[in-house]
């Protein structure tokens, strides 16, 4: 959420994650947020409203039906039309979901059976609320481990960061080099600033860049995640630095769409100006 309650573009959502994902409110428990979804929220949690009971069904039958084909001759085929690559989209989508749980082929082969008889109607072979306990159970045994793994792989990556000419190692673990000097007083924690940014896991991939979106934000310094709130405080108007933020002052074990439970992030944030 922006500040003042406002919901993200819609067109950010899905892609990478947005600007608006590394606002958050003044105090949020970010380990409560709910970009992390249950099990059961992933496998059948009802919408409130009747247009969401409905829309929640088209997509959970459509989404099984092509998990129900991956590996088919259908996979083979190339994305002719719009509707094959919405529908492709839909499939990358629910995959993502199913992250959380990292699936083996062989595991994936039991959640295609499953979703097999649900589709065609044939009798479950186990009762699926008996179920739902250990499903989130499963999730979280998973996504400790995968958040262990990234930790361990930040920690060397910020190792090697903070050996890096003008590179500085703070209490926190940010590891803070400046790449161009700004000019001027540096902002406080309470005030708005104005910057350009780049964020990527430590392998490179981008999440998200506001240099892309051909647009600089503007944002109260106190309402980003930690790493942020600290790191700019260090910079000068003008001036563009480097950011490595391990999970503890970023987004912890949960992650984010795009953003892996544990994992290290890098931003470079120039920061334009600060709003008066």
């Amino acid at each position: 959420m922006r500040p003042g309650g406002q919901s993200p573009p819609e067109e950010h959502r899905l892609a990478r994650v947005p600007f608006s994902q590394i606002l958050r409110p003044a105090g949020e428990n970010r380990q409560a947020t709910g970009y992390n979804r249950t099990a059961s929220q992933v496998l059948g949690a009802k919408p409130d409203s009747q247009k969401g009971k409905q829309m929640h069904k088209t997509l959970l039958t459509s989404a099984l039906v092509l998990a129900m084909t991956a590996g088919s001759a259908l996979a083979a085929k190339p994305l002719k039309t719009e509707e094959d690559k919405t529908l492709y989209a839909l499939g990358l989508s629910v995959g993502q979901s199913l992250k959380t749980f990292s699936l083996t082929p062989a595991e994936l082969e039991r959640v295609k059976e499953g979703m097999s008889d649900a589709v065609t109607g044939a009798k479950p072979k186990v009762e699926i609320q008996d179920y739902m306990s250990k499903l989130n159970e499963l999730a979280k045994a998973r996504q400790t481990a995968a958040s262990g793994l990234e930790k361990k792989k930040g920690e060397e990556y910020a190792a090697k960061a903070a050996k890096e000419k003008g590179a500085v190692k703070t209490e926190s673990g940010l590891v803070f080099k400046e790449l161009t000097a700004g000019k001027g007083e540096s902002p406080k924690a309470t005030d708005q600033v104005k910057v350009h940014y780049r964020g990527t896991l430590i392998d490179g991939t981008e999440f998200d860049s506001s240099y892309k979106r051909n647009e600089p934000a503007t944002f109260p310094l106190n309402g980003v995640i930690p790493c942020w709130t600290e790191g700019v405080q260090k910079m000068q108007p003008g001036g563009k630095a480097k950011l490595v933020c391990p999970s503890s002052i970023a987004y912890g074990d949960r992650g984010r769409p795009s953003i892996p439970g544990g994992a290290t992030l890098v931003f470079e944030v120039e920061l334009l100006e600060i709003v008066k």
